[in-house]
């Protein structure tokens, strides 16, 4: 009996940071171009739903510190519309859109 393909279950995600994020000066110096007028973000690809990821992250579970320290919330209006697709496809969608993002201004990391 063929295999059945698996349907597509990875998705990138972005996480608004509070602005306290600003001052940690690894942060500061990967974004020496961020418009403070523009929001500070996380940006992540996981296997999980998006929701469920973040929660992760909150409880410190495979959690980036910035995340866990300065995490409010998802933004889903800045990710959905890319989800979900495969493995290969979130993995470059994560780098393409942390560059998009920084690009319009805001302040960006990423794992």
């Amino acid at each position: 009996m063929p295999r059945r393909p698996r349907p597509h279950h990875h998705h990138v995600y972005v996480v608004l940071l509070s602005q306290q994020v600003w001052n940690e000066p690894a942060f500061r110096h990967a974004n020496p171009d961020h418009d403070i007028t523009k929001p500070c973000v996380y940006v992540g690809m996981t296997g999980l739903d998006p929701d469920l990821r973040f929660d992760r992250h909150m409880a410190g579970v495979q959690a980036n510190r910035f995340v866990l320290k300065y995490g409010e919330r998802l933004l889903p209006e800045l990710y959905e519309v890319y989800n979900p697709m495969p493995y290969e496809a979130a993995r470059d969608m994560e780098v393409e859109l942390g560059i998009a993002l920084r690009e319009k201004g805001y302040g960006v990391w990423q794992a």
